[in-house]
């Protein structure tokens, strides 16, 4: 491409044999048309890297690697800093799109004014083997046009990543460089504290319906860490009421924590709930 195009899809890899083939073809199956895919392999040991190789051909792709350590910022980072949209989508590497999640979130920006830093969607949570767990769940509540503090707010007193995950979102750019790109700090909240961070900067809009899935399966750090979830979830709230002063009060916080502990708990009786249908498929 001679010229930058309008999106950019980032795909940080790692391990994602089972499940990188269907998150290409989803992102690759995009109704709009002007967007990149970037995707950076984390030294995987399996065949993620071999697999990439099949989708070499199409020039709206480009494949690099991140050297091993540092973790999930290490490659989240490395990958969104080769965008060279306005827009950015990162999707991990075992996640899916809709066919029209782009050009849906890329209208929601068009009908907004510069002040509207994110756009996001409900998403469906699926099984291993794709299939729905959980349909159009997210946002917490939140319609239309929301002023970023508001929405972090609303995302701390429930205890929960109301937003999504970051293939349900698309971002600006420049306001997620702005923010300092993506923030490992607390762990296993990357996602999360990245978005609150953006938000200071401006609102976020929400379009209806599910424009892309989630996978939980049994190779994801989330299965074994809900008491460090829960704890990390507590550290981002008092980092936020520390970078922002007055945006919550001891009661959000407390009612935040509470929240959090609950429902990384429940997560985790929901994973042991559905079992065998968290196992990868076995390769033959």
């Amino acid at each position: 491409m001679s010229t930058a195009p309008r999106v950019s899809v980032v795909i940080p890899t790692f391990q994602n044999e089972h499940y990188v083939r269907a998150t290409m073809e989803s992102v690759l199956a995009q109704t709009h048309e002007d967007f990149e895919v970037v995707v950076a392999d984390h030294s995987s040991s399996d065949r993620t890297w071999e697999i990439l190789q099949d989708f070499t051909h199409d020039p709206r792709v480009r494949l690099l690697t991140t050297p091993t350590g540092g973790g999930a910022e290490s490659n989240w980072n490395r990958v969104t800093r080769e965008a060279r949209g306005e827009l950015v989508k990162l999707v991990c590497g075992d996640d899916l799109l809709a066919p029209d999640s782009l050009a849906r979130q890329v209208a929601a920006f068009d009908a907004h004014d510069e002040g509207v830093v994110m756009v996001a969607s409900a998403r469906d949570i699926v099984d291993a083997a794709g299939v729905p767990v959980v349909r159009e769940h997210g946002l917490g509540g939140l319609t239309g046009r929301v002023p970023g503090r508001e929405a972090i707010r609303r995302s701390v007193i429930r205890g929960a990543n109301i937003f999504g995950e970051p293939c349900c979102v698309l971002v600006r750019r420049a306001a997620l460089e702005a923010a300092g790109g993506w923030h490992g700090d607390p762990g296993f909240m990357i996602d999360q504290a990245t978005f609150c961070r953006v938000l200071l900067l401006g609102d976020l809009v929400t379009t209806p319906g599910s424009l892309a899935a989630f996978r939980i399966s049994s190779t994801q750090w989330s299965v074994a860490l809900a008491r460090q979830q829960a704890q990390s979830a507590a550290e981002m709230h008092r980092q936020i009421a520390t970078l922002v002063p007055g945006l919550l009060s001891p009661l959000d916080v407390r009612l935040g924590n509470a929240r959090a502990t609950l429902r990384a708990f429940q997560r985790r009786l929901v994973y042991l709930y559905l079992g065998r249908r968290m196992q990868a498929p076995v390769r033959r």
